[in-house]
């Protein structure tokens, strides 16, 4: 990988995820209907918040943005392998894959802390709910916000850069679907060992810091909502956690299973398969869990449709 090996002009092959061509025909159709779905509905929830008046909160304005992120982070992907999947040879440019490289990192490394961030936004609102106006306010929403962005592009472009300095021993062949460091670095001759080094502590350092954040938060609110007297006011507050707690427990189960194992016992197949979980279902995944678990922004895409349409009184109350 390293610019002495390839010209700009070279790229990579990918193996992808089968060479059986009917296979490939029928996974076309599933990933381009779910790719589809998850590009409607994250895009859709992020213009439901922006122009409902009763969800701009903070725990909206941070939904947005994870409805961004995981926008942006199928997009990095998914377009790529639905066109490959027509195509008997794989091919990917050299920097079309260092972009894609960061691009995944950036956006992995943002959910990541926006996750956490939620979390600490449920914390406040339930532990402190005399007080979530003062200690959330939006200059601090958007700051935390920001923070997340700029982390995340500096990781990304770290590692990114760190790849692609590698040596590699003339293969161009990719055991993936799309560019990813662990496949990159399995085609380099030269000492990965600070690479791989740099990968497992910084992966380890985002999602266990963040995990650290999500479990403390939640540990406080468990406690708060045992202290509500009103079995009505303990689901209320259970219900406003559940859509966040069934994100985290998908993405993070997903992302420790692919990177925060032993290289002995790393297997590049497996987390092939593992990933199509995580870069193609996952962000179609959220935006349906926040909007069917979520009454509130079920009222608030009726009210808008009703606006849209602007449908009868007596036709409303039907």
């Amino acid at each position: 990988m390293a610019k002495g090996n390839y010209s700009t002009e070279s790229g990579f092959i990918l193996l992808g995820l089968t060479d059986n061509p009917e296979l490939q025909i029928i996974l076309f159709g599933v990933f381009l209907v779910v790719y589809l779905v998850s590009v409607t509905t994250n895009l859709g929830l992020i213009v439901l918040i922006q122009v409902s008046a009763q969800l701009r909160t903070p725990m909206y304005f941070f939904l947005s943005h994870l409805a961004f992120i995981d926008f942006c982070f199928t997009s990095a992907v998914t377009p790529n392998m639905l066109v490959n999947f027509w195509h008997e040879v794989k091919s990917i440019p050299f920097f079309a894959c260092a972009i894609q490289v960061c691009c995944f990192i950036i956006f992995v490394v943002c959910e990541v802390f926006v996750l956490s961030i939620m979390a600490y936004d449920r914390y406040v609102a339930i532990c402190n709910p005399l007080l979530y106006a003062i200690l959330m306010p939006r200059r601090l929403c958007v700051q935390m916000i920001a923070g997340t962005y700029m982390y995340g592009f500096t990781v990304g472009l770290v590692q990114t850069v760190a790849t692609f300095r590698l040596s590699s021993c003339g293969s161009k062949v990719v055991n993936h679907f799309y560019c990813d460091d662990v496949p990159l670095i399995a085609l380099a001759c030269s000492d990965t060992h600070i690479k791989e080094l740099m990968l497992f502590i910084i992966a380890g350092f985002n999602f266990l810091s963040s995990l650290a954040i999500v479990v403390t938060s939640y540990i406080f609110i468990l406690f708060a909502i045992l202290r509500i007297h009103s079995a009505k006011g303990r689901q209320k507050s259970f219900s406003t956690c559940a859509s966040h707690l069934t994100s985290i427990s998908i993405f993070y189960g997903t992302a420790i299973f692919m990177y925060l194992q032993p290289k002995s016992t790393h297997s590049l197949n497996r987390n092939k398969f593992a990933s199509v979980f995580y870069v193609v279902v996952i962000p179609m995944l959220n935006p349906v869990i926040y909007s069917l678990r979520n009454q509130e922004v079920k009222n608030a895409l009726k009210k808008t449709v009703e606006k849209i349409f602007w449908l009868p009184n007596d036709v409303k109350g039907h």
